[in-house]
């Protein structure tokens, strides 16, 4: 999962790992597996998971992955590779894949106690920023430049999709001609005009993606086809998520918040105190909603979205994204793992 603060931003032999490698990877002497770093879990960290009450997976910079039973005591993982991370996602216990620069997709089937290269491609220069499958077999990876990658089993191969009607009306015309005259000019075209694909979210059947420069589009058959949605405002938006009240929450650059009440045909910017980038929202069982950005933005509300208050953290460290537990947060930041302690009773 990533957003404009990441954009700013082992052991296994060589050998060994080449014959994991399944899927996209271009030739290069760049490729090493991540160091393993005493204090990775104070390192820069982009995703956090909790595939289980006993499992916890967190991934960051320099191809970090840590594996936790607790929450609190964390473990890092042999990885094949040094690319930066941004996004994690498991569909059980065993099967799980990351996702980040190099346009990299890295998969498990063991927990993620061993990880496999599914796609490297570095020449690209486009970061993959979050990554959803709806079982061990169905995925989507999406990123930078409209990047959008689909597999259909497991991530042994990986085919990158192109859907015009995720570009702007304004420039669908072009692309349609340029589709029907031109497919290789067509490719290279929409990669300039589609914006950044920030996050993926799904809710029920409905697939979300939100991105740069308003944009949010949505998928009722696992992405073969989109809707775009008319935009309702310019910047950036990185997170959407379902409220517990079924509104849906929109975040972005600068401190705004979007709140809509007709899964997304019309929204009404909601107030807030602060002006940080918004990275990551998220609720718990209790109804509350939890707002993370960069400078240790932390707002939470309990009327399902419509008022905030504010918890920043003093620090100001960057919260990239994060986990409501029964009585704390566990979020990732760029100094690492943080657990806040929650008084419900406030």
């Amino acid at each position: 999962m990533l957003n404009k603060f990441i954009l700013a931003c082992s052991n296994v032999l060589l050998l060994g790992m080449a014959l994991n490698v399944v899927a996209n990877v271009e030739p290069t002497e760049s490729i090493k597996p991540a160091y393993i770093m005493p204090l990775a879990e104070k390192s820069l960290l982009t995703d956090v998971r909790q595939v289980n009450a006993n499992f916890y997976v967190a991934v960051g910079e320099r191809g970090h992955i840590l594996l936790s039973q607790n929450g609190i005591d964390w473990q890092q993982a042999q990885v094949p590779l040094q690319s930066s991370l941004n996004a994690v996602y498991f569909t059980d216990e065993l099967h799980g894949w990351a996702v980040g620069h190099d346009a990299v997709i890295l998969a498990t089937t063991d927990g993620g106690i061993s990880w496999l290269v599914q796609q490297f491609l570095p020449d690209a220069d486009k970061p993959l920023l979050d990554v959803y499958f709806r079982n061990p077999k169905q995925g989507i990876a999406v990123g930078a430049y409209g990047l959008f990658y689909t597999t259909s089993d497991g991530g042994s191969s990986w085919e990158q999709s192109f859907f015009v009607e995720l570009a702007a009306e304004e420039d669908k015309e072009y692309l349609l001609d340029l589709q029907e005259n031109d497919p290789e000019v067509y490719r290279s075209e929409l990669g300039s005009i589609l914006p950044h694909f920030n996050r993926l979210f799904a809710d029920a059947n409905t697939l979300y993606i939100v991105g740069e420069a308003g944009f949010i589009a949505k998928s009722n058959d696992f992405g073969d086809s989109w809707l775009r949605l008319e935009e309702f405002y310019n910047g950036s938006l990185f997170d959407l998520h379902r409220t517990p009240d079924m509104g849906l929450l929109a975040v972005g650059l600068r401190g705004h918040v979007f709140r809509s009440e007709d899964n997304g045909q019309y929204w009404q910017q909601v107030s807030i105190s602060e002006s940080a980038t918004l990275n990551s929202v998220f609720s718990d069982a209790a109804g509350h909603v939890y707002l993370i950005g960069n400078a240790g933005v932390l707002l939470i509300s309990k009327d399902d979205g419509l008022t905030f208050s504010n918890h920043s953290e003093p620090d100001g460290k960057a919260i990239l994204n994060g986990i409501a537990l029964d009585n704390h947060l566990l979020l990732v930041t760029e100094v690492g793992i943080k657990v806040i302690n929650l008084d419900k009773s406030e």
